[in-house]
């Protein structure tokens, strides 16, 4: 069977690099589309439910954060963040507000691609667990880790919390998965963005903080007082299940 070619919708406003990437996503096999504005991009991203959105922060009439707020209340879809910006700050809040990656121009096309590609194939896995956990034999047991009433089964993709399924982002689940395989081990970021995010990812060890913090507002009775992902000062996190 003939694989359905990933939609790529290209949020910019510089005619020249519009140009660049179009050509360069075509040549991968990509379809490409294309929105100028913020609320273009928001039009079109609810019509053609893209697969994956390319963000540039600095837009005409609502900017990028705005519209990957709306976008990441409304669905899924990876973003990848693109902006002239090099300062932290503005990369926590892209990622505060629901980014998956974040470059910087000027960029490698090549880079940019090979970003791409890992945050679609990521995608296609997560669906694929989706689409074959339901037709698994009901004898078969789930791989899955139980640390009290904290369950994270992860044939389905899936975290219960005091039988209360929760929904936690690809990259939210995959830093779980990590803390939890090694109980007890204190992590430094260094070592948890190697491993969840790989050593190509740019955005920093603020990255792990703001994404530690999603996860302790959903799995804490008290994510002010943390009790299963706890900080170790100037070092990192352990989690104690």
């Amino acid at each position: 069977m003939v694989e359905t070619p990933s939609k790529v919708l290209i949020v910019e406003d510089e005619p020249a690099l519009v140009d660049t990437l179009e050509y360069s996503l075509r040549r991968e096999g990509y379809t490409v589309l294309i929105a100028g504005d913020g609320p273009h991009a928001i039009e079109t991203a609810r019509r053609e439910q893209p697969d994956l959105v390319l963000l540039d922060i600095m837009l005409p009439l609502l900017d990028g954060l705005d519209v990957c707020r709306i976008l990441r209340q409304e669905m899924n879809t990876p973003i990848l963040m693109l902006t002239a910006r090099s300062e932290e700050v503005d990369k926590v809040v892209g990622l505060e507000l629901g980014a998956d990656d974040y470059m910087t121009k000027p960029f490698s096309m090549r880079e940019l691609k090979a970003r791409i590609k890992a945050l679609l194939r990521r995608v296609r896995l997560d669906r694929e667990t989706v689409a074959v956990a339901p037709a698994l034999a009901p004898d078969v047991p789930a791989a899955r880790m139980t640390f009290g009433d904290l369950v994270i089964d992860l044939s389905r993709h899936e975290v219960v919390l005091a039988g209360v399924a929760h929904h936690l982002k690809p990259k939210e689940f995959d830093l779980l998965v990590f803390l939890a395989r090694n109980r007890g081990m204190v992590l430094s970021r260094e070592l948890i963005l190697e491993r969840v995010w790989g050593w190509e990812f740019d955005g920093g060890s603020r990255t792990v903080d703001v994404h530690v913090r999603w996860l302790r507002e959903k799995l804490e009775r008290d994510p002010s007082d943390p009790q299963r992902i706890v900080t170790v000062r100037s070092v990192g996190y352990r989690f104690e299940g």
